[in-house]
């Protein structure tokens, strides 16, 4: 796999279109939007394709591409500066193409070629053998047919130390290939063996098929462990990839919903039912990474793990692992003194299935599928399950049982999108604890400290500096960030300037600070610049008001590592831009609200989408200094509301 196929596994197309100031809306399996290549606000004419990772406008332009060529085109840059771009973006570092380099790549083909010889060799060894031939009758034993044990290229690995290493000898592997691919183990005296013996093969693939690693299931019930998975290798890292989402993706796309089983007989007896959306984790929790793999594909997910108490927690566990992974939608609203304020709503709909107790998936699926299909269509939302999960067998009379279960349980609330949902799941816990509601929406409204509040939203503070605005809200953090620097660096405030002017966003000035003593303190800081009687500093520590110390700041240790002008300035650039994004998002929602006004207006309706489009021309300019200044940060996943001239928001 090259680096640009790596990068293109890392980044979906949807995705980067939309966080790149194009809005979608879905239309069938793909979507559609206004091109950002051409002007036209009367007819979307663009359309992303998830299933090929590409787009194509049908207007103007008359033009298409993959990712790259969107980059290439939106930015006007040549391949080179594109491919170092979305590497940014996937975290991928670029390694300049040496002969070392070419010779790596080549012996990881050569690995993946050697297991895709595997597959054949235990496939043969299967139904050519008396051993072999036990792995074939359990496997029908289970309900797979010839067939699906074929397509799956479920195989029979035999019981002696050395069969595979001589086979794949003979056939020109080195050793050293060998043991690289995790098909060898060594000892302590320095002789290898088979890694695999008398068990039964699944091979297991990335998301678009190479061979990468192996499972294996023991025959003799005497033998451990049960499953047992390759090594990490350069190709195979189980908490990195999805067994059967090579076969399952196509349908999760089509289907818009994944589900994640626990075994790779689950995933393969579903499919054989005609569930071919299912996909399973390797034994362990569920990874950031793997919901990153689903989520190219769906925000649709059901959990149908285990029924025990160690499925339970792992179900537990998977949905909160769930919640860091998928995306986050900024929402603006209003809150009870009427200030605008942003909350993140988790942007996936999770949810988790009930198995009859001593029963598989698979099991249930091909005993009867119309059960299985039941059972999907019962699934409970996240925020039931846990409820449920957390009472039972508790102590509902104990106050600090309900707490600890109302803590764990509103979070979860608070991520749910839909109002009138987020209103009844907390009804229903208050009437499952017997408690007042009211006690609830008080622990709901609880603001956590700016820099919680902002990593919950994946908008990160920047750097050290800000830990002097402590536990300073929301914007005021970020203004109180700006004036800090420019109090200890006031001449850098030309070299801001010049860096948000190349951006074409204008250079930073008094409407960049809302809070009333951070503009005065600014307006002190252009005041020293103007003048040129005493250093900028002396005049500083001579006029400045002692307007700051209101700004608690908490006792933190101070930190060795100095950063460089450079990153200090790029890390003020970031600052300035949050800001500014977050004044546009405000004002935004004030002019809809006005648009929706039945009062008499400040504005006519045509002012006011004239108005409406200049923020959105000034937040376009935002994202794209985003894209330079926040590489490896992901830009913020609010989207804009839609604008119809003329209409109101439905």
């Amino acid at each position: 796999m090259t680096v640009v196929d790596d990068i293109k596994a890392q980044l979906d197309i949807v995705d980067f279109v939309s966080q790149g100031g194009v809005k979608l809306r879905r239309t069938g399996k793909n979507y559609i939007g206004f091109c950002p290549f051409h002007s036209n606000t009367r007819t979307p004419a663009f359309v992303v394709f998830p299933d090929t990772q590409s787009w194509r406008c049908f207007g103007q332009c008359n033009e298409g591409g993959d990712i790259f060529g969107f980059v290439m085109k939106k930015e006007g840059w040549d391949f080179s500066e594109t491919l170092k771009y979305l590497a940014d973006k996937a975290g991928i570092v670029l390694k300049p193409m040496t002969p070392e380099v070419e010779a790596h790549q080549e012996v990881n083909a050569q690995i993946s070629q050697m297991l895709e010889d595997c597959v054949t060799y235990y496939r043969q060894q299967m139904l050519e053998t008396t051993p072999g031939m036990a792995a074939l009758a359990y496997l029908r034993k289970r309900g797979l047919t010839d067939e699906t044990i074929k397509i799956w290229g479920l195989g029979y690995a035999p019981g002696g130390w050395n069969d595979l290493a001589e086979h794949l000898k003979r056939k020109g592997y080195k050793e050293a290939l060998i043991l690289a691919g995790g098909m060898l183990t060594e000892g302590e005296e320095g002789r290898t063996y088979d890694k695999f013996r008398n068990r039964l093969m699944f091979p297991i693939r990335e998301t678009y098929g190479k061979m990468v690693g192996f499972g294996g299931r023991v025959l003799d019930p005497n033998d451990v462990p049960k499953y047992m998975n390759s090594p990490k290798t350069e190709l195979f890292d189980k908490g990195r990839l999805l067994y059967g989402l090579d076969m399952a993706r196509q349908s999760i796309r089509r289907n818009d919903q994944a589900v994640i089983v626990e075994g790779y007989m689950d995933v393969i007896g579903l499919h054989q039912s005609g569930f071919d959306n299912a996909v399973s984790g390797m034994g362990t929790a569920l990874t950031e990474d793997q919901f990153k793999l689903v989520k190219k594909f769906t925000r649709n997910i059901v959990l149908a793990l285990d029924p025990d108490a160690a499925g339970d927690k792992a179900t537990l566990k998977g949905l909160e692992t769930a919640r860091q992974s998928m995306d986050q939608v900024r929402e603006l609203s209003f809150d009870a003194l009427a200030h605008l304020r942003t909350e993140s709503r988790l942007s996936a709909d999770i949810r988790v299935t009930s198995l009859p107790d001593g029963k598989d998936p698979d099991e249930i699926a091909l005993a009867d599928p119309e059960a299985w299909k039941k059972i999907m269509l019962n699934a409970q939302p996240i925020v039931e399950h846990v409820m449920n999960s957390l009472m039972a067998g508790k102590d509902l009379n104990d106050a600090k049982v309900k707490r600890d279960i109302a803590d764990q349980v509103m979070h979860l609330i608070a991520d749910v999108p839909n109002p009138v949902e987020r209103e009844t799941y907390r009804q229903s816990l208050a009437r499952k604890l017997r408690i007042d509601e009211r006690s609830l929406s008080l622990t709901s409204t609880a603001r956590p400290t700016t820099r919680r509040r902002m990593q919950a939203s994946g908008d990160l503070l920047p750097s050290a500096k800000l830990q002097k605005a402590g536990r300073a809200e929301g914007n005021r953090a970020l203004e109180l960030h700006t004036i800090l620097y420019l109090i200890e660096n006031p001449e850098h405030k030309y070299k801001l300037d010049q860096v948000l002017a190349k951006n074409d966003v204008g250079i930073l000035n008094t409407a960049d600070f809302n809070e009333a003593d951070c503009r005065e303190a600014f307006r002190i800081v252009l005041a020293s610049l103007a003048q040129d009687e005493v250093s900028a500093k002396d005049y500083l520590a001579e006029h400045l008001p002692d307007i700051l110390e209101a700004a608690p700041t908490p006792d933190l240790p101070e930190t060795s590592i100095q950063p460089s002008e450079e990153k200090e300035l790029q890390d003020q650039v970031r600052n300035i831009l949050r800001l500014r994004k977050a004044m546009i998002e405000s004002r935004t929602l004030s002019l809809l609200y006005l648009q929706d006004a039945q009062e008499e207006k400040p504005y006519t309706d045509e002012e006011l989408q004239i108005l409406l489009f200049e923020q959105l021309e000034q937040r376009r300019k935002i994202d794209k200094a985003f894209g330079v200044y926040e590489p490896m940060r992901k830009v913020s996943t609010y989207r804009m509301p839609e604008i119809k001239p003329r209409s109101r928001r439905s």
